[in-house]
């Protein structure tokens, strides 16, 4: 299959976020501070529904809390937040001027527009059949969702479309591989570990607590593997349970 077809969902979706983040950033310079206060706001509460929507989807919370901690663990001794920090930094300073929520935007956008079943399933449906009806959905979701986020954290929404090139077009491409590993009861842990991560990105919307959601993304891979680990060792447990 040519690789035109397999990424034309994910090529569409960073259509979306360009058109939707570029219009917000247009827009949001033209509306009084009030309303962008109100705009973001917004934004936080939705995301933080969206968070925990996601997150109530999880049938092991054990599972759901060891790859929150595990994966925190791991982020934190890699210094993930920093070097996202960092590179959004780099990213701000060589496009963006003075934008100083570069960072945040990058950050958020990319965590938002790429963790979900719509992104995992769509990307694999696409990369096997070339049907990305899945991701046309979430492309025009994602529309939106730029909008806002373009309107009140700036240009770095705009980042977030390297995330969407490398995270949904290796699902695209390696879908053969991917189909067979990421199952529904995977899809879903995942996913339930992303939620939370959105929570943190709305909790961070609000001004609430600077949560480093950075340091907690190895959660979205610890997640899987602990399911897998609890696949593998509940058989040989169960006969020895009363």
């Amino acid at each position: 299959m040519p690789v035109l077809y397999a990424l034309s969902g994910t090529i569409f979706n960073v259509f979306t976020v360009l058109l939707g983040g570029t219009l917000g950033n247009l827009a949001g310079h033209r509306l009084p501070a009030r309303v962008q206060t109100t705009i973001f706001d917004g934004l936080g509460l939705l995301t933080l529904l969206v968070g925990v929507q996601m997150a109530l989807h999880t049938r092991y919370v054990l599972i759901l809390l060891g790859a929150i901690l595990l994966g925190g663990l791991i982020g934190e001794a890699a210094r993930l937040e920093q070097n996202i920090e960092r590179f959004g930094n780099w990213l701000q300073d060589r496009f963006a001027g003075q934008d100083g929520r570069f960072s945040e935007a990058f950050v958020a956008s990319s965590l938002l527009f790429c963790v979900g079943p719509l992104t995992i399933t769509g990307s694999i449906e696409n990369g096997l059949t070339s049907n990305y009806r899945i991701l046309a959905l979430k492309a025009l979701l994602d529309l939106f969702s730029s909008f806002a986020f373009g309107a009140s954290l700036g240009w770095g929404v705009l980042a977030s479309t390297l995330t969407i090139l490398v995270f949904q077009g290796g699902l695209a491409l390696g879908a053969g591989l991917f189909a067979g590993i990421l199952d529904r009861g995977t899809v879903t842990e995942l996913t339930a570990a992303g939620g939370l991560l959105i929570v943190g990105i709305g909790i961070r919307l609000l001004n609430l607590r600077r949560i480093p959601v950075g340091n907690f993304l190895p959660a979205l891979a610890v997640a899987p593997a602990l399911l897998e680990l609890y696949r593998a060792v509940a058989p040989l447990v169960r006969p020895l349970l009363p």
